[in-house]
């Protein structure tokens, strides 16, 4: 019995012990060369990868160069859980920014910098060494870092000035400006994708569309839209007769795809974070411009600009792009008896008819991916470029 009392208490203390090492630190990001949003990104990835779980993420913010000319700073703040102690912690950090193409100097003073991680607070400690100083020295002074700090950490209280962040904004004497901006950065890519809400996977036929979207959807526990056409009664006789069976397969691909686009958009699956497409309904007025004669299509398009106007629209438009040899090649690998005498010359103006929608449509978030060299099936180092480049364009935007 006592024994078993015994066993009971050292997994107590143990549980005990092992919560008790997890710690809150706030950290401070700001990033003002080349691409800001993406080095910002990129680095919480890396942080939340190697340093801990983060817990939140403020807004970012844009201000001046503090203390030298430079270019404008990106910065934002976050909260995070880790087991690391302090010591370790700020080597983690030291890596991520060397990672990210930071070359810390002892020597030199203020400089522009791609990613600049700065350690506010380790809980309450209070830490006195050569390498590390905590609280940060200076976040008290820093209005770039303070404002993003009282988003998340509104009520945490300064171990030695004894003040929460919302007294140190009041009382801080820097008048610099710092704007908020709409730019929102994630914890990870599962966070990031989920804040898409829908992303349209788009692409020549061929060009691995279907394939890229399965993949997104598996990984990233998406709801997968796609396109069903493999019963339309039309599609074989076009191929052997596109003059006289254009008109009949465009409307039945019209109506097919509206009528499943908006079901399957409309309907959120709770079990979900977001939705990915292997098409968008606009395809549909791509093909129809390139079969159809004159007369046709302005009568097509009525029909269409009528329907366009319900559909859900892609927070991310991605066309993969391939070349029209690989496109061919891609076509008689996956055997499809009606495909395999399409034309060079009917892709080349699938391509062009893509390429001037996007061009139409400057407002909407359009992303073109060249994977004429890539086999993101076979080389996982293609598929992460594909996710990379989907990233990077995200943290260009404003949600």
């Amino acid at each position: 019995m006592l024994t078993f009392i015994g066993e009971l208490l050292f997994v107590y203390l143990f549980c005990f012990t092992t919560m008790d090492q997890k710690k809150t630190s706030y950290l401070s990001l700001g990033s003002n060369l080349g691409d800001r949003p993406h080095h910002l990104q990129q680095a919480i990835f890396l942080l939340q990868k190697k340093a801990g779980d983060i817990i939140r993420i403020s807004n970012v913010y844009e201000s001046a160069a503090w203390g030298f000319e430079s270019a404008d700073f990106l910065n934002v703040c976050l909260s995070l859980e880790t087991i690391l102690p302090p010591q370790q912690l700020l080597e983690t950090v030291l890596s991520v920014e060397k990672e990210l193409g930071r070359e810390r100097s002892q020597t030199d003073g203020y400089a522009a910098r791609s990613i600049d991680i700065d350690i506010l607070y380790y809980d309450f400690e209070i830490i006195e060494s050569e390498s590390l100083t905590l609280p940060h020295p200076q976040l008290h002074l820093r209005k770039f870092v303070l404002k993003p700090l009282a988003e998340i950490a509104p009520q945490f209280y300064h171990p030695i000035l004894i003040k929460d962040t919302r007294n140190l904004v009041q009382e801080c004497r820097d008048k610099s400006s710092v704007e908020r901006t709409k730019h929102r950065l994630f914890k990870n890519r599962s966070a990031l994708f989920s804040g898409l809400n829908f992303l349209a996977i788009e692409g020549n036929i061929g060009a691995g569309k279907t394939t890229l979207a399965r993949k997104i959807a598996e990984e990233f526990n998406a709801k997968l839209v796609l396109e069903r056409f493999a019963d339309n009664p039309f599609l074989p006789k076009f191929y052997e007769d596109q003059g006289r069976y254009a008109f009949p397969l465009e409307m039945s691909f019209l109506a097919d795809r509206y009528q499943q686009f908006t079901d399957d958009t409309s309907q959120f699956d709770l079990f979900k974070t977001f939705m990915v497409s292997d098409y968008d309904i606009y395809k549909s007025l791509i093909f129809a411009q390139i079969t159809l004669q004159k007369e046709e299509f302005a009568l097509y398009r009525k029909v269409f600009n009528f329907m366009y106007q319900e559909v859900k629209k892609p927070k991310i438009y991605v066309y993969l792009y391939q070349n029209t040899d690989r496109l061919l090649q891609n076509i008689k690998k996956r055997g499809r008896d009606y495909e395999q005498n399409i034309a060079p010359e009917y892709l080349e103006k699938i391509n062009r008819g893509y390429f001037d929608f996007i061009k139409s449509y400057p407002e909407q978030n359009n992303l073109v991916i060249d994977v004429s060299n890539l086999d993101f099936v076979k080389n996982n180092e293609d598929y992460e470029f594909i996710l990379d480049e989907i990233q990077k364009f995200a943290a260009q935007l404003t949600f």
